[in-house]
């Protein structure tokens, strides 16, 4: 059970962090959107405000699932780690629960400026916060499967 809730958790992560990165990226265009001519082009030419309500609901989700699985990883992965005496790799995780729960405090804000009207003197909040929860989600994603790996290279 333990595993199929891992990975249904992973892949929730995957498509936040899709969602996110086309957001992030869309909100960082310096000039005005132009016919899309590249990869790159397209990429960032989404309907930005069109995520909004998907990212909170993965963002919630996907935080809800970790929940679930954080006892399992204190008893299994954690203690792993302390026994090859990974520093490291503990304060890293501490760090991503702190980033999620500072992500999960970011949301009411994020949710309350991405409503239609978009006002146009809110866009640097908007960039600022879209980024903030990007990065927040790249850095829990990645040190979560680089610990989850550790785990399975030590049986």
């Amino acid at each position: 059970m333990i595993q199929i809730l891992t990975i249904l958790h992973a892949l929730l992560a995957v498509g936040l962090l899709g969602a996110l990165t086309h957001q992030a990226f869309s909100v960082a265009r310096r000039k005005p959107a132009s016919p899309a001519h590249t990869f790159i082009d397209r990429f960032r030419g989404v309907n930005s405000p069109t995520f909004t309500n998907v990212v909170v609901l993965l963002f919630v989700v996907t935080s809800i699932g970790g929940g679930l699985l954080y006892p399992r990883y204190r008893v299994d992965v954690r203690t792993t780690l302390e026994d090859l005496q990974l520093r490291a790799a503990n304060g890293v995780f501490e760090m991503k629960e702190h980033f999620a729960a500072l992500g999960v405090g970011l949301l009411p804000a994020y949710w309350l400026f991405w409503r239609p009207p978009l006002h146009v003197e809110y866009a640097d909040t908007r960039k600022y916060l879209t980024w903030i929860l990007a990065l927040v989600t790249w850095w829990n994603f990645l040190v979560g499967e680089v610990l989850n790996n550790i785990k399975g290279l030590y049986p």
